[in-house]
């Protein structure tokens, strides 16, 4: 493809980042899509019936806002950052990848992602791990794609997503989750229970995307020390 951008991956609510995990919506991109190229890939995203605005082609802020979440996970995560200028829609922009991390304990070992080879999904410590609400919201949309990825094979968009609407119209997504306990119109208070960790969309492994943004500004995603702090296993991690 030889436009002015080249877009390497189109996809709908999948990852990739510094974690290996693929682009939610569009992939990386490295300069200006051409106004052709742009187009085909709105209507690719509007064919597949997302929500109103989660497929819109957000622009790069001048100042980055942040928006700080209730722990995504009741037990140690990392995430890795999606930059400003990889990602380009709702959702995705500036969005953040989390896994939980295990294997140390008082008695020695060190911080893995996975036991053994990491091959199957319930070798990954994130697996199934319960997924907590960002802030009090309502939930505006959910997806359920109920095919089960293998660790290193990518699946098939778009993934699960839930999607929430906070009262001053921030809105999150989480992306690749499963197991879903909440449904379009449901009110959520900060920390519920509303999926456990999956793999699925265009993922190579057990993760949660999580993306933020209010209107056509994109938000940097901070997590809430405090309410961090009160959880014993991440207080001890």
């Amino acid at each position: 493809m030889k436009s002015a951008r080249k877009i390497i991956a189109l996809a709908s609510l999948a990852l990739t980042g510094p974690l290996m995990i693929g682009p939610i919506l569009i992939g990386h991109a490295f300069a200006t899509p051409s106004t052709a190229l742009l187009r085909a890939y709105h209507e690719k995203l509007k064919a597949m019936d997302l929500p109103p605005g989660f497929e819109d082609i957000i622009q790069d802020p001048k100042n980055i806002g942040q928006i700080t979440l209730a722990p995504l996970f009741d037990r140690p995560f990392v995430c890795g950052e999606h930059p400003q200028g990889q990602l380009m829609t709702a959702g995705d922009a500036l969005g953040t990848d989390c896994m939980v991390v295990g294997g140390a304990s008082d008695a020695g070992g060190y911080n893995r992602l996975y036991k053994g080879t990491g091959e199957k999904n319930e070798d990954w410590y994130a697996w199934q791990a319960p997924v907590h609400a960002p802030f009090d919201a309502v939930v505006t949309y959910v997806h359920v794609n109920p095919v089960t990825n293998q660790p290193g094979t990518m699946g098939k968009p778009p993934a699960s997503v839930i999607l929430f609407r906070r009262h001053d119209g921030v809105m999150v997504a989480y992306a690749h989750v499963q197991d879903i306990r909440v449904k379009a119109g449901d009110r959520v208070k900060a920390g519920d229970v509303v999926a456990v960790d999956g793999n699925n969309g265009v993922a190579r492994n057990p993760h949660v995307h999580v993306g933020a943004y209010k209107g056509t500004q994109p938000l940097q995603i901070r997590w809430d020390l405090a309410a961090m702090g009160a959880v014993e296993a991440l207080r001890a991690n």
